[in-house]
């Protein structure tokens, strides 16, 4: 099958052709379509299947025999800024042939003075937050009276991130004739609760992921006796050649501020962010991380959606998530566009519930992995039985290149991104500097 045949108008199949696309997903080829025909959509797909172009394009499709920039005619709502970023670069890339196409993107962070005045200019989509939307909404800068698409992109996300309220408000102020499409990674409880409510016998299409669409990522669970031993297996893991680019996750914002220090005074080129940060410097951060600049990413979970950077080999969860789902979507920003990834994750030895619950979430277990040298001396609670269907991986060193090799002694140096020097030079010359 190809775009062609789905019947989406020529400047949009131009714009995907130029894109370098030829055949679409599965989650495409049912998804625009139905889209196409009007029909309010329930769509549930997983992370990295297409679903953005799903949406997108038959959006800009509504657009392209004539924009109308007086008011929004497509609102994107998504849980994330760096979603929204995800969504409104989507639009750039296939709207590219819509001459007088019009989008803004609308989320906190940035100044609201700014997205006022552009509203007030006129545009055709609008991408958002829940929250920054709602402020323009009870500002009147913004009117979406003559809205004809809404869509509720990572649906599940937006309500346990607590925006149900929002989400519902900003429905009120839209059309009832509108068309919804909803995408979520589940469609059940209260995401479908929520469906019920806000759409019209909407076409359900659930899309399971394909061998090939299986990212091929080697997950492994190392020990950690304290948190120095949890920083110098991080160490280790980061100067290894093999490591390209890293995304470790933290818990706190502040362990990732105080995480990314530590690891620009030992020498590696690293980054910071999370929900503090504005969204000028959340930009910025991304589009050096993007280009190379940047080799390793501390975030919160505020990356663990919408972050598409290719260049990760490695996700490395320093401190583990609370939920399964919060664990799949992480080491999903590994192993993308058909590249193999690293999931490394690093638990205490009281933290058995947490590996538990991730496992019974993703019904595999996790191979228990050691580096040479940094074994942990405490003894771990003895592991459960894998979850029904899973295969058990054993306790063995930890192998980037999944062929049994160990890491060398952490006395010996150890070369990584560069040029960098070893953390045993790196100390002399700072001590040399402060003599």
């Amino acid at each position: 099958m190809s775009f062609s045949s789905l019947g989406l108008h020529a400047l949009v199949l131009k714009a995907v052709e130029a894109a370098g696309y030829t055949e679409p997903t599965l989650v495409q080829a049912q998804s625009i379509p139905a889209a196409l025909a009007g029909d309010d959509l329930l769509v549930s797909s997983q992370t990295g299947s297409g679903k953005t172009a799903a949406f997108m394009l038959p959006c800009l499709h509504r657009l392209a025999a004539g924009a109308n920039a007086r008011a929004p005619r497509i609102l994107v709502l998504t849980p994330t800024r760096e979603l929204a970023a995800q969504v409104t670069r989507a639009a750039d890339i296939y709207g590219k042939t819509l001459r007088h196409l019009r989008y803004i993107s609308i989320v906190g962070g940035t100044p609201m003075h700014l997205e006022t005045r552009l509203l007030r200019v006129g545009v055709d989509v609008v991408v958002a937050t829940p929250g920054r939307l709602l402020d323009h909404l009870n500002r009147r800068s913004l009117d979406l009276s003559r809205l004809e698409v809404l869509v509720l992109d990572e649906a599940d996300r937006m309500l346990d991130m607590g925006f149900i309220e929002d989400i519902e408000t900003i429905i009120g102020h839209t059309p009832a004739t509108r068309q919804t499409l909803l995408f979520s990674a589940t469609l059940e409880g209260v995401v479908g609760n929520l469906a019920q409510r806000v759409t019209r016998n909407a076409k359900r299409i659930q899309i399971a992921p394909t061998r090939a669409e299986q990212p091929r990522i080697e997950q492994k669970l190392m020990y950690a006796d304290s948190k120095s031993h949890k920083s110098r297996l991080l160490d280790s893991l980061l100067r290894d050649p093999a490591m390209q680019q890293a995304l470790v996750f933290t818990a706190t914002k502040r362990a990732a501020d105080e995480l990314s220090t530590n690891l620009r005074i030992e020498g590696f080129s690293c980054q910071a962010l999370h929900g503090d940060m504005n969204q000028g410097a959340r930009n910025r951060t991304l589009q050096a991380m993007r280009q190379g600049r940047v080799k390793v990413l501390i975030a919160t979970d505020v990356a663990a959606r919408g972050l598409d950077v290719p260049g990760i080999s490695h996700v490395i969860n320093y401190d583990l998530p609370r939920q399964g789902e919060d664990y799949v979507h992480r080491i999903g920003r590994t192993g993308r566009a058909g590249r193999e990834g690293f999931a490394i994750s690093f638990a205490n030895h009281d933290e058995g519930r947490l590996v538990r619950d991730i496992e019974r979430y993703t019904t595999q277990q996790i191979a228990v992995g050691v580096i040479a040298g940094l074994e942990p001396k405490l003894k771990a609670a003895p592991r459960h039985a894998a979850p029904k269907g899973a295969r058990s991986g054993g306790n063995r060193p930890y192998d980037s290149r999944g062929a049994g090799r160990t890491f060398s002694s952490p006395d010996k140096p150890r070369s990584g991104f560069g040029k960098r020097p070893s953390r045993e030079q790196y100390s002399q010359t700072r001590r040399a500097a402060s003599s």
